[in-house]
């Protein structure tokens, strides 16, 4: 059995389509399929469902890929291994996280590229259980989501920061003067927040739901350029995660207003695989975040954007 038709298959998993898998595999699509067809004589078993297209994997073929992934994980972790023996790590690590946690990816990326060079981040934005899925498959190296409440599976956690919520909301409406909200103040208020199908929503909707004040959401979108849209064009207030702000700081004629931190707390941290081999870009990673103080950092970034765009007597580091 040879390493790369495990590869064509992993990327006709991926792709769901053989041009685009042979594309990937930088192969063309002929020598793929005939690299599939032999290992599917050597293992005795068809793998692939054929038809006019791609039409998915047998069920002895969805057993082959699966242990056809830790195989190739178990490769790429040997590769990195030896790469680091000879001195530095490369290779690509593959990171998904939620959209929330992506505007502070580059807080754990950056340093840990200063130190190893050679390597190369692929970072995907994913719901939590898709990156529970994707870590379990080892389609990604690494996964940043939150790490209370819902569960993830048989995953290793390693928190990095509490999060903090503001309430972003137009300078000429209600509140634009406020200094201080109530998490019942911000449910009675027409909403733009992200979709249903993100845990984000999901902490927030249970937040605003504990106040007994029915929400009012009126648009709903998965993206942040969105959110900020609706509240300058539409008029529109948002809960949103405190570490959105460095980043996208604060647009003209709105406000950010701290919200009160709620009786529980939502930690977001890396999320590993329980299982199959620790890559060591992963191990990298990891040692890298210990190393940075999230929070601080953060509020560091932030302290500029409150002096600048709330009323003078809200302080930073709420």
């Amino acid at each position: 059995m040879l390493l790369r038709q495990l590869e064509y298959l992993a990327a006709l998993s991926r792709e769901e389509h053989f041009a685009r898998a042979a594309a990937a595999c930088h192969v063309t699509q002929p020598a793929l399929s005939a690299g599939i067809r032999r290992l599917e004589q050597e293992l005795g078993v068809q793998i692939v469902r054929r038809g006019q297209r791609f039409e998915g994997f047998t069920l002895e073929g969805e057993e082959v890929l699966r242990w056809g992934k830790r195989m190739l994980a178990e490769r790429d972790a040997l590769d990195q291994t030896l790469s680091s023996m000879r001195g530095g790590l490369v290779g690509t690590m593959r990171i998904g996280a939620i959209p929330t946690v992506l505007p502070v990816s580059s807080l754990l990326t950056t340093p840990l590229h200063r130190r190893h060079p050679g390597i190369q981040f692929v970072l995907e934005s994913m719901t939590s259980r898709e990156i529970a899925m994707r870590l379990n498959d080892f389609d990604i190296d690494v996964g940043m989501t939150y790490v209370d409440g819902e569960p993830l599976g048989r995953v290793r956690v390693v928190p990095l920061y509490e999060e903090r919520y503001l309430f972003l909301t137009p300078a000429e409406g209600a509140f634009g003067n406020r200094t201080s909200l109530t998490w019942a103040e911000a449910a009675g208020t027409p909403l733009v927040q992200l979709t249903s199908g993100m845990q984000n929503r999901r902490i927030v909707d249970e937040l605003l739901a504990d106040t007994g004040v029915e929400s009012h959401v009126t648009v709903e979108t998965d993206t942040v350029a969105a959110i900020y849209a609706h509240v300058t064009v539409m008029g529109l207030s948002s809960v949103v995660p405190h570490t959105w702000l460095p980043n996208f700081g604060v647009p003209d004629r709105t406000r950010v207003i701290p919200l009160p931190r709620p009786p529980r707390a939502y930690r977001v941290g890396l999320v590993l695989a329980g299982h199959g081999p620790e890559p060591m870009l992963a191990r990298a990673l990891v040692e890298t975040a210990r190393s940075v103080d999230i929070d601080h950092e953060v509020d560091q970034l932030m302290a500029g954007l409150w002096r600048s765009a709330t009323p003078p007597s809200i302080e930073p580091g709420y």
